[in-house]
């Protein structure tokens, strides 16, 4: 079983406006009308921290997109150990799979912190992909990407040691997240060490040596709840492993 709190959902009075999917990179090349009609078929919804917003297995009620917050996807095993597979912060979204196909959704989304999300209606997603094939390219691209990441998990997993996983981990998150300085890349809100062992399939405590040795590298600059990659991690992360 999971350790999630249960979801704690509540429909916030009106509509999402369009600026709230403007910052969606899917619906780039789509009009301010066209958002406003997307926006006219979704509701939002604030999730607390821990909130199991949607299960695996469970079906969808449309496109999760994460308006505020962070939220993480996860797998959970029948013991309750959990395998983190990407994490989701504003702009990014959830549930394509099962709105495309109409079945459920493979994995579980959990808020991490107060998330604010907008769920845009399934029949409204389709009609908007149907109309604007830019937008259904920009889906199948996303939809893509995240298959080669998820191939290079499982080959992660499978062939490399725990050093090697949380450096590709690290570097994964620096990219999505995190600013670019001249002294390496800035992760403003980084993961709890709990958090990255199940982003890496190991404890907490591996995590934590593993960290701290490259701490003593200065490879990794902790600041309260940021962390700072420095460029030698970015730059060579098979010598950093």
């Amino acid at each position: 079983m999971s350790s999630v709190c249960p979801s704690e959902i509540r429909t916030w009075t009106g509509l999402p406006g369009g600026d709230q999917l403007r910052q969606v990179g899917l619906f780039a090349e789509l009009s301010e009308g066209d958002l406003a009609a997307l926006a006219r078929r979704a509701a939002t919804r604030r999730i607390r921290p821990g909130g199991l917003i949607v299960g695996q297995g469970e079906p969808a009620e449309g496109l999760y997109v994460v308006a505020q917050g962070r939220a993480k996807v996860v797998l959970f095993g029948e013991t309750g150990r959990e395998l983190t597979l990407r994490l989701l912060g504003s702009g990014e979204f959830f549930g394509e799979e099962a709105v495309l196909d109409q079945g459920t959704v493979p994995t579980s989304l959990v808020a991490l912190e107060p998330t604010l999300l907008v769920v845009i209606d399934r029949v409204a997603f389709i009609e908007a992909l149907e109309r604007h094939p830019v937008t259904a390219l920009r889906l199948v691209r996303h939809m893509a990407e995240r298959t080669r990441r998820s191939d290079a998990l499982i080959g992660g997993l499978a062939l490399h040691d725990v050093g090697a996983r949380l450096v590709r981990a690290l570097i994964d998150l620096g990219e999505a997240q995190g600013e670019r300085r001249d002294d390496g890349v800035f992760i403003r809100r980084r993961p709890t060490q709990q958090d990255l062992a199940n982003m890496v399939g190991t404890s907490r405590e591996s995590v934590s040596r593993a960290l701290s040795a490259m701490a003593r590298r200065g490879l990794v600059v902790a600041r309260g709840r940021s962390l700072l990659l420095r460029r030698a991690l970015m730059e060579a992360p098979s010598a950093a492993a």
